[in-house]
């Protein structure tokens, strides 16, 4: 039997700063998903055939394909992953990484904004509209620059999904509030990386190797703006392919080949 092929896909870590304390997005995956059912992530999802559309591309800023690829280590087509990240961020969290006409913030401070984007959400959620539309209709640019590229991962033989994913950080945009979307996702939450971590270990949460991995990561830094300055000390960003060891008993491990430790230096 053929492996199965793992599906590009992108997922971003949307941090924020809490007086002292760096915070991340979470959000909880349905009950029932095929998928990590229940469990905490961050937004993401598979690369849609859009994401790579030119006029996608065109809206882009800080970062052209031929940049994104080199940074990924692609011939072509990186720049869709970060087109990905924003897209499935807005769909899932309802925060959009995007900047406004004449390249102000978008915030949705303005009911009237707020109603429009939310609609703009339920459309593009329901298949009516496309992700092209929307920053067609509202001239958005996409801020490529403002994400950065942090982790790939690839899920190991076995799951009936696999993926081939991408991770971003990024700061919160102001004039946002996230809300998960009580499809995909029933609830979420701003922790601590640190916070995030003990729940888990408390059994009070669910969290995939993935996710609990980029969570020490982030316990690296203590403010987004220290992130923001360590990601080129970071290094290159290594493949991780966890590998699934069954014990003489027939248990089954999980273990990676490196950890966030083993990455550059933490602070600017």
């Amino acid at each position: 039997m053929a492996a199965l092929v793992p599906r590009p896909a992108a997922t971003v870590m949307v941090l924020r700063d809490n007086g002292a304390a760096l915070e991340v997005l979470m959000l909880r995956r349905s009950l029932r998903s095929e998928f990590v059912s229940g469990a905490y992530v961050f937004p993401g999802g598979a690369l849609d055939e859009d994401d790579a559309h030119e006029a996608v591309y065109a809206r882009c800023s800080g970062r052209d394909d031929a940049q994104a690829s080199a940074v990924l280590g692609v011939d072509s087509g990186g720049l869709a992953y970060w087109v990905c990240a924003v897209r499935e961020c807005f769909e899932e969290a309802g925060v959009l990484l995007a900047l406004g006409p004449g390249g102000a913030a978008l915030g949705f401070d303005d009911p009237a904004t707020e109603a429009r984007f939310a609609e703009h959400r339920r459309a593009l959620n329901a298949g009516e509209r496309s992700f092209l539309d929307i920053c067609v209709e509202e001239e958005l640019t996409l801020p490529a620059g403002d994400l950065y590229y942090v982790g790939h991962w690839i899920t190991p033989e076995g799951p009936p999904r696999r993926y081939d994913t991408r991770f971003f950080a990024t700061v919160a945009p102001g004039g946002q509030t996230a809300a998960h979307d009580a499809v995909e996702t029933i609830d979420h939450m701003w922790t601590t990386p640190a916070a995030a971590l003990a729940r888990q270990e408390a059994g009070e949460i669910e969290m995939i190797l993935p996710t609990l991995w980029n969570l020490r990561l982030l316990a690296r830094f203590g403010t987004t703006a220290e992130l923001a300055a360590s990601v080129s000390s970071l290094g290159a960003i290594p493949t991780m392919e966890p590998e699934v060891v069954v014990d003489e008993r027939g248990g089954r491990q999980v273990s990676v080949p490196l950890e966030p430790t083993d990455l550059g230096p933490a602070g600017g």
